[in-house]
């Protein structure tokens, strides 16, 4: 039998083979073409990270939980942790955090004593993490940890005389003008307590309960601090302003269409950059929260479910606030948001369908997206380069001082599993941002001087370089250190100072002149890294301590 001729409006296989290689090419452009770029700094860290802190000594905490059974890092000789109630290891040897040297990227473990899955931090003026809560053992427990000089030796500390007065599980911390903290919520906990404890001890926030669903969704509330001080509390789909002073809430602010946008349905929140504006002074907070789940899908145990792609925009400190609603390139769960040292937020991680929990997500969004706070309704989202990594449930995301964003973690199973779709990734990487790239090195300013400590409204001076001349004024832009879960940064803040027009000085150098945030509603007390801002294209921060 001959071979059949091809029809006469069927093109050549070769066309076919040539157009399809055309469009494959294409698209590679395409992606190649996308702002960004990735590198991996750390092929094993050992854990995988479900709690991330960027320290004052270039170094990052990396946490995971106790009870998981075996890491991939072995705790030092010597040092196993004995508990007798661990279901899975009585006697471990195996570390759960690990400290990252950010110069030479080299992982030295740490030893946790009780169990942190699913808890919380912030840190204290002194630089000092402290660590809230968990599960089990650690569900009360408070820890410290005291950073030092990657040389020295610095390791977790379980505080034996205080303890957390409510069991906190998926709680939000967040540190106050005066640089005490407050823990707000966590499951079966409608309250909220300070550290250092005060009298009052646990203080019950109805709030927080009324929110609360058939599948919960109010844990991890989003939590900012406002500039008059209040706190703004975001949970499932509702929002009030509370004063912590007098246990009232001061605000009920409308509804945020789109459903439920909180663990286990969580998009992610940030506050955007606190700065003056004519005679505001600071006093203007504008809040987002972007993405989600649909309700249902955490209890259906329901993998594809679309995630939301809405993100709510809304200016807590007007007389009128009313949400301001855009759709982002893609429905994300999981995502985290990341405050650029020029005021842009990044969100980066996370997955397309299902929600939060232990192997419910699929479809990972691996496309970052930058968000333009200054740009029009509609022209705010450029997609950016993509990940080859997937980064799922239990994914962390934080800027680091020289500007790149550290991306660990992802674990969406109850133990380490490594032959999964979706595996524990034990893999750190970094993205840089669009002005990290080499055709901007030449405006890149570079801090050459500039105060280790400052005070409150203290007008001090900072001298950078630059290789081209300045056209313009520079940004001192500060950013605090946050603590990254689950899709929140508890106690992310961008403050940009007010500064003096950007003048030369000797050597080449610029002279400007900045004035510190004028009180703790503005900037708590604590370490800042301290960016300036030449064209959108930032310097390597130095750390600065602001105090009252």
């Amino acid at each position: 039998m001959a071979p059949s001729s091809p029809s006469p409006s069927s093109p050549p296989k070769c066309v076919l083979f040539l157009f399809a290689a055309v469009i494959l090419d294409a698209s590679i452009v395409a992606l190649a073409d996308l702002p960004g770029t990735w590198e991996l700094i750390v092929p094993n860290a050992g854990i995988a990270s479900m709690h991330t802190a960027v320290t004052r000594y270039g170094t990052v905490v990396l946490l995971d939980r106790t009870n998981i059974g075996p890491s991939r890092k072995m705790l030092p000789k010597g040092h196993c942790r004995y508990d007798p109630r661990d279901e899975v290891l009585k006697r471990d040897c195996y570390a759960h955090s690990v400290l990252l040297d950010l110069k030479t990227n080299r992982i030295r473990p740490l030893k946790i004593l009780t169990d942190t899955w699913c808890s919380s931090g912030q840190f204290l003026p002194d630089g000092t993490l402290l660590q809230t809560g968990g599960d089990l053992d650690g569900v009360k427990k408070i820890r410290k940890f005291v950073p030092c000089e990657p040389h020295n030796f610095c390791d977790w500390e379980e505080l034996k005389d205080v303890e957390l007065e409510t069991g906190r599980w998926y709680s939000t911390n967040q540190v106050l003008p005066d640089g005490s903290v407050i823990i707000v919520g966590g499951r079966a906990a409608n309250s909220v307590e300070f550290y250092p404890p005060r009298k009052s001890g646990a203080v019950h926030l109805p709030f927080l309960s009324e929110v609360e669903d058939k599948q919960m969704d109010n844990l991890y509330p989003y939590v900012h601090l406002l500039p008059n001080g209040h706190l703004f509390i975001f949970a499932n789909n509702r929002a009030v302003s509370y004063d912590y002073t007098s246990n009232k809430i001061t605000r009920e602010y409308p509804p945020l269409e789109g459903g439920p946008r909180n663990y286990p349905s969580a998009g992610s929140s940030v506050m955007l950059a606190l700065e003056v504006e004519g005679d505001s002074d600071y006093s203007t907070a504008i809040i987002v929260i972007c993405g989600g789940a649909q309700f249902g899908a955490f209890i259906q145990r329901s993998t594809d479910t679309p995630a939301h792609g809405s993100c709510g925009r809304i200016a807590a400190t007007s007389p009128h606030p009313v949400w301001e609603m855009e759709d982002m390139p893609f429905g994300r769960i999981m995502g985290d948001m990341v405050m650029l040292p020029t005021g842009d937020a990044l969100i980066i991680n996370g997955a397309q369908a299902g929600s939060q929990g232990f192997e419910l997500g699929s479809n990972p969004c691996l496309f970052p997206v930058l968000y333009r706070p200054d740009q029009p309704l509609g022209l705010r989202f450029m997609t950016l380069n993509p990940a080859t990594v997937p980064r799922m449930y239990h994914s962390t995301a934080n800027l680091l001082p020289d500007g790149r964003v550290l991306v660990a973690g992802s674990n969406p199973h109850y133990f380490y599993k490594f032959a999964a779709e979706f595996p524990t990734e034990l893999r750190i990487e970094a993205f840089s941002p669009e002005y990290l790239s080499a055709d901007k090195a030449n405006i890149r300013p570079v801090i050459e001087e500039s105060p280790e400590m400052v005070r409150f409204g203290q007008q001090f001076h900072v001298l950078v370089s630059v290789s081209l001349p300045v056209v313009g004024t520079m940004d001192v832009n500060w950013a605090s250190a946050p603590f990254a879960t689950h899709s929140f940064s508890q106690g992310q803040r961008l403050v940009k100072l007010t500064v003096s027009p950007t003048l030369p000085d000797i050597d080449g150098r610029y002279r400007i002149v900045c004035t510190a945030p004028p009180e703790g509603k503005i900037a708590p007390p604590g370490y800042y890294m301290m960016f300036a801002v030449n064209l959108g294209v930032p310097s390597i921060a130095r750390w600065v301590q602001l105090v009252p």
